[in-house]
């Protein structure tokens, strides 16, 4: 186990999600391979580092799940599974999938539930890198909308969400999720202002380089960019570079995720035992249609798969059900693996890698209420196996990969 967040990015393990940032002066900052590591002013103390390290998700993730819900092996804490999409239509065509996040935020500021949503977007200054916004009017809401497949670390200085003393909702990477809880685990005085912690399924966060190469496999360079998107406007929609001179250049999904981004994953998210935002209260993803046993990636009407991990959660999504803001319907657990295939698949085979991360770099997390040893044994053996073996060669070759 990892004593000082310096021995997590020194294994490779740091994700960049900015928790072990809070001090005035410390940041974190791209790196040459463009993913985001901590920049301390002075080494952190004992103290500090060891608070630091709790809360790291690369390292510690302790779930605890809400006492109303069960808990499938593979998909975690589960009150309902549905399928829905935003009532409201530009939001459904901006979003991702079926816009529900978006939805479920415009309807609880426009409630009043919350003060201000806490999530990421593009920066206005530099259209490639991300920043942490916060939102309070739908506007706002739907300029962040779509997926953001690049470096963001929205826990750096997380003192200043809690600042103002409003109470928001926050949305983030199941990483981020877990951080969050974290931090308000260390901080149970804050945990009025923290509302609702909202998350989606992720494969994984690609290096910046990576939106690079899409740019530039569009025939453009970066500097040219004014705007761009992942996702969004449509299912699963384009990847849309905006040039400065008006031009827009565009990249379908199976090839600007399958072919480029998806293949400049950090180390961690391949390590990951939570692409599922086990420790949200409400998480979705793409609610994909299959074909031949694999997602359907053709063009059509956002659906979002909805999952509600705890009571709160599963009160939110009904009262925004009951507003009108969202359209849903019925699914079961196991529906899930058809629509999100590689969610199953890495969870079942994730302790092989880890094991190999404790062979080469001697850092092993400290992991509790994940069920992954449940999860593996549903998928079997030999693929942990493999998996291990494979591991263990790519680190003995590299620092990361």
């Amino acid at each position: 186990m990892a004593r000082r967040i310096e021995q997590v990015v020194d294994a490779g393990l740091c994700i960049g999600c900015g928790a072990c940032v809070e001090r005035a002066g410390d940041r974190m900052a791209l790196t040459d391979r463009g993913v985001m590591r901590p920049v301390f002013q002075v080494p952190l103390t004992r103290d500090e580092s060891r608070l630091a390290v709790n809360r790291c998700p690369s390292v510690s993730l302790h779930l605890r799940p809400d006492e109303g819900s069960s808990v499938h092996p593979v998909w975690g804490p589960l009150i309902q599974v549905r399928t829905g999409w935003s009532t409201d239509a530009e939001i459904r065509y901006r979003g991702s999938s079926g816009g529900a996040i978006s939805a479920m935020l415009v309807h609880l500021l426009q409630s009043r539930q919350v003060d201000f949503v806490a999530h990421v977007a593009a920066s206005t200054d530099e259209p490639l890198r991300n920043l942490l916004v916060m939102s309070r009017t739908r506007e706002e809401v739907l300029s962040g909308a779509g997926s953001r497949y690049a470096p963001a670390a929205p826990l750096e200085h997380a003192g200043k969400l809690f600042a103002s003393g409003e109470r928001f909702a926050f949305v983030g990477k199941p990483c981020d999720a877990a951080a969050i809880r974290a931090y308000v685990g260390q901080r149970p005085d804050l945990s009025r202002q923290l509302v609702l912690v909202v998350s989606f399924m992720c494969a994984g966060l690609p290096s910046i380089e990576g939106t690079r190469e899409v740019i530039r496999a569009l025939g453009a360079d970066p500097s040219e960019v004014a705007h761009f998107q992942y996702r969004g406007n449509g299912w699963p929609g384009y990847a849309t570079a905006t040039l400065k001179d008006g031009r827009k250049l565009s990249m379908d999904y199976n090839r600007s995720w399958g072919q480029i981004l998806g293949t400049q994953l950090q180390l961690r998210c391949k390590l990951c035992p939570d692409g599922t935002g086990e420790f949200a209260d409400v998480v979705c993803a793409d609610a994909w249609y299959g074909k031949d046993g694999y997602p359907d990636f053709n063009e059509r009407d956002g659906r979002s798969l909805i999952l509600t991990r705890t009571e709160l959660g599963e009160r939110m999504v009904q009262a925004a059900h009951l507003a009108g803001a969202l359209e849903m319907q019925p699914a079961r657990p196991e529906d899930i693996a058809a629509m999100q295939p590689y969610q199953l698949k890495r969870k079942q085979v994730v302790l092989g890698r880890w094991l190999a991360v404790f062979l080469r770099r001697g850092v092993r997390p400290r992991l509790s209420g994940l069920h992954l040893r449940r999860a593996q044994r549903r998928g079997g053996l030999m693929p942990v196996v493999r998996n291990a073996g494979g591991t263990f060669l790519r680190l003995s070759r590299t620092t990361d990969v």
